[in-house]
C-alpha cells in the first residue's frame, strides 16, 4: 500500500499562498472576452489580457502558427488562419522540466449568443470558457506563482504553451507542442476535470477528414447516363464508412458539401467525417479500411476521390508510463484531502499529442466543471483553489524527488 505523506511545513506555506479571489477575478475577466477559435481579433485580445500574468514568471514569446491548408466547399485547399500562441520557458537547465499547456480559444464564435457569465448559485458560475479552459489557465498560473515564491523553485524548470487552436485540433500549434514535449520530463494540461473531480485516463485518438469526390456533370433529363454523380458516390462512401464502426473504432460521417440545381448531375461533393480509434492498431486498420472504401466507391461510381486530413490526435492509452504520473497526482490529492480517480474517455485534447512523444501527461488538471461546449458550461469556483493546490504540490514533489522520462 502506498504511504500518503501530508504536506510538510514548507509545502504547506506554499499552498497557503494561493489566492482564490485573484483566480476567480482572472477567470471572469478572461471569459468576458470572446476567443472563439476563428475569432482572430478576440484571440489577440485575450492573449493580450493573459500575457502580463505569464510575463511575471519570465520572458514570453508570441509565436505565429504553422501554416495549414484545409479543403473548402469547392474542393480547393486554402490557407486556414489560426491565432498566435504564447510560449514561456523558465530554467531550461533545471534537472527536472515540466511542460504545462492550456488553450486560449473556445468553441463559441464571435456571433454566438453565449457571451457573458452569470452566477447559478454561490459557488457555480455559468460562462463561456470558464471551465474549458480559462479557469484552468488561472489554476496553472496560480500554482506556478506559488512555486516561484518558494524555496522549491530552483529544483524545477518548466515550459508553458498556451495555444489558440486546441478546439480545432491544434493544427497550427502541433509542432510547438511536440518540440516542447521532447524537451521536458513530464506534462500537465489544464482541461477541466469532471464535476466530481474525476480525471480523464486513456483517450481515443481522433482524425478529421474530407473526401473530395469529382464526377462528371450532365443534363439530368436529356442525357443523365453521361453523368457521374459525385453526390451519390459521397453518400455511398458515407454509408461504407459508417459500417466500419466496431469496438475500438467510431466513425462519424458529419457533412456533405456539394450538389446544385435539380436538372444537373452533380460533379462535385465533399464528404467530411471524423474517426476515433482506441489504439494505434485500431488507427492503422481504420486507415486501411478507409482507403479500401474509397477505392471501391471510385470504381463503382466511376469517380475520382482524393482524401484530405489526418489523425491529428493519436490515441492516448493509459499505459505504465502514464499511470506513473497519475499515481503521483492521486497521492498528492490524497495528501491534501482530495479523492482523485480517473476513467477513459472518447474526448481528445492536446494531451493526446504530448503523450504521442512518450511524455507522461495528466491532461485534466483544470477546474471542476461541466456542460462544456454548450451554453450551459459551468465552473465550480471552489475548485480553483483546490486544483491550484494540487498542481503546486505535484510540482513541489517533482522538484524534490526528480523524474526520469
Amino acid at each position: 500500500m502506498t504511504t500518503i505523506h501530508p504536506p510538510t511545513a514548507a509545502e504547506s506555506a506554499v499552498l497557503d499562498r494561493i489566492d482564490g479571489a485573484a483566480m476567480l477575478d482572472r477567470t471572469l475577466a478572461w471569459a468576458a472576452i470572446n476567443s472563439g477559435s476563428r475569432n482572430l481579433a478576440g484571440l489577440r485580445t485575450v492573449a493580450d489580457a493573459i500575457e502580463p500574468a505569464l510575463a511575471a514568471l519570465g520572458a514570453v514569446s508570441r509565436l505565429a502558427p504553422t501554416p495549414v491548408d484545409a479543403v473548402d466547399a469547392t474542393g480547393t485547399a486554402r490557407p486556414l488562419a489560426h491565432g498566435d500562441n504564447l510560449h514561456l520557458v523558465v530554467r531550461p537547465d533545471a534537472p527536472v522540466r515540466v511542460l504545462l499547456t492550456g488553450h486560449i480559444d473556445t468553441v463559441f464564435a464571435a456571433d454566438h449568443p453565449f457571451q457573458a457569465c452569470r452566477w447559478l448559485d454561490a459557488t457555480t458560475v455559468n460562462g463561456p470558457g470558464t471551465a474549458d479552459m480559462k479557469g484552468g489557465i488561472a489554476v496553472m498560473l496560480a500554482a506556478l506563482e506559488a512555486i516561484e515564491a518558494s524555496p522549491f523553485a530552483t529544483g524545477i524548470g518548466y515550459e508553458v504553451v498556451l495555444n489558440s487552436d486546441e478546439e480545432v485540433s491544434s493544427l497550427g500549434s502541433a509542432a510547438l507542442l511536440r518540440d516542447a514535449a521532447l524537451r521536458c520530463h513530464l506534462g500537465l494540461t489544464y482541461e477541466p476535470a469532471l464535476p466530481d473531480g474525476t480525471l480523464a485516463g486513456g483517450r481515443k485518438g481522433s482524425g478529421n477528414f474530407a473526401a473530395v469526390v469529382r464526377g462528371t456533370a450532365a443534363h439530368a433529363g436529356r442525357e443523365p447516363e453521361k453523368g457521374r454523380n459525385a453526390l451519390l458516390a459521397a453518400a455511398d462512401l458515407a454509408l461504407r464508412l459508417a459500417a466500419l464502426v466496431r469496438d475500438g473504432l467510431s466513425v462519424n460521417p458529419a457533412r456533405i458539401d456539394g450538389g446544385g440545381p435539380n436538372n444537373i448531375v452533380p460533379d462535385l461533393a465533399i464528404l467530411r467525417f471524423n474517426v476515433r480509434p482506441s489504439t494505434l492498431a485500431d488507427q492503422a486498420s481504420a486507415e486501411d479500411a478507409i482507403a479500401d472504401a474509397i477505392a471501391a466507391v471510385a470504381v463503382q461510381h466511376d469517380v475520382a476521390i482524393t482524401l484530405d486530413g489526418s489523425f491529428a490526435r493519436p490515441p492516448k492509452p493509459l499505459d505504465a508510463n502514464q499511470r506513473r504520473l497519475f499515481d503521483l497526482v492521486h497521492n498528492c490529492g490524497a495528501a491534501i484531502g482530495l479523492g482523485i480517480g480517473w476513467r477513459d474517455t472518447g474526448g481528445v485534447c492536446d494531451g493526446n499529442n504530448l503523450a504521442a512523444t512518450g511524455l507522461a501527461v495528466v491532461d485534466t488538471m483544470g477546474v471542476r466543471g461541466g456542460a462544456i461546449h454548450s451554453a450551459d458550461e459551468y465552473m465550480d469556483t471552489a475548485s480553483l483553489v483546490e486544483r491550484a493546490r494540487l498542481s503546486a504540490l505535484v510540482l513541489m514533489r517533482v522538484a524534490q524527488s526528480g523524474w526520469i522520462r
